[in-house]
């Protein structure tokens, strides 16, 4: 009951807004700034009624009331606050559109940081559903950053950035991301953080397949690593330049990998090991089998062996007969020229 009622009161101040807008003989232009102020009244009804599409649709409506009323900043608010209402309806299309148009405003009215803080926020609430779209809002929101001067910011929304992309396994974009991230923390730095992404652009590169211009980013920016982590990336680079996939598990193993960021950890988790020398499998033994068949027929080496000698000790014998009949014939012979 309480609910129809904040829907009927919201439908009467959206009746007023309407009023407010038409013209006459003697009003000649909207009342654009009494219209947003009863939009604004009709979409904290409904929204107190959990009318989420018609909340939205009133905020939307003041939006054009300020824009019309060259309210940029305020029109701006009611689309910041029209996306919180698509999250409550669980309707996320129109969102990043919102978003844009929300910092679109922002800007131009002069204020740039909010503008970067209304696409932060909007990707936030796409991000896990739609991470390609939160992907765009967070370079333009890094962008915006990079031209107020304001790395530290731009350093967070270029990191977010990175993440998403190793997410999306687009691991040559997310090489990229990371060497403008590493160069802003060099800005700012902050070179424990660089050293961290020194190692994640070393897991990048691997998933890229690519161990040489994995070495390559540890010798650019081992140097800002600590000293656990130089001796895990030398350890991780020589197994995979060796092929020597246990080392290279044991590697990715190491305590300060698992606990980088998410998607940082996962890639780890899930990079290729190096494919080591094949080794034949050892045959299988079956216990209490059956001994070998073996052919009667068939000789033993023993045997054989005696049969030879005693072919070679014939051969022998037949030898010394022919020798004892020459020499006896010789004798003959030269008893007969005598």
């Amino acid at each position: 009951m309480n609910a129809n009622k904040k829907i009927e009161e919201g439908l009467e101040h959206i009746r007023v807004a309407e009023k407010s807008l038409k013209t006459s003989l003697l009003k000649w232009r909207p009342d654009y700034e009494i219209a947003a102020e009863e939009y604004n009244k009709a979409a904290t009804c409904f929204r107190n009624a959990k009318a989420f599409e018609q909340c939205r649709d009133s905020l939307l409506k003041a939006a054009d009331c300020h824009k019309q009323n060259r309210s940029l900043f305020y029109a701006a608010k009611c689309i910041d606050q029209a996306i919180l209402v698509c999250k409550e309806l669980g309707d996320l299309r129109d969102v990043p559109a919102f978003a844009e148009r929300a910092a679109n405003m922002f800007q131009s009215h002069g204020s740039a940081d909010t503008a970067a803080a209304s696409l932060d926020k909007a990707a936030k609430i796409v991000e896990q559903q739609h991470p390609e779209q939160a992907l765009n809002l967070y370079l333009h929101a890094a962008d915006i950053a990079m031209v107020q001067d304001s790395s530290r910011q731009a350093t967070e929304y270029v990191s977010k950035v990175s993440r998403i992309y190793v997410k999306l396994k687009q691991f040559d974009s997310a090489a990229d991301s990371l060497r403008r991230e590493i160069g802003l923390h060099q800005q700012n730095e902050s070179y424990q953080a660089t050293g961290r992404l020194a190692v994640a652009l070393v897991l990048v590169q691997l998933a890229r397949g690519d161990v040489v211009a994995a070495e390559k980013a540890f010798k650019e920016w081992g140097n800002y690593c600590e000293g656990p982590e130089v001796q895990t990336l030398e350890m991780l680079l020589q197994a995979y330049d060796e092929e020597d996939p246990e080392s290279a598990k044991r590697a990715l193993s190491n305590p300060f990998i698992k606990h980088m960021d998410v998607e940082y950890a996962i890639l780890a988790r899930d990079l290729p090991l190096p494919e080591g020398a094949a080794t034949a499998p050892r045959a299988s033994v079956r216990e209490n089998a059956a001994p070998s068949y073996v052919s009667p027929n068939l000789q033993t080496a023993a045997s054989l062996e005696n049969d030879i000698q005693e072919v070679n000790d014939k051969m022998d014998d037949l030898k010394t007969e022919s020798k004892t009949a020459k020499d006896e014939s010789d004798e003959e012979f030269e008893g007969g020229l005598c």
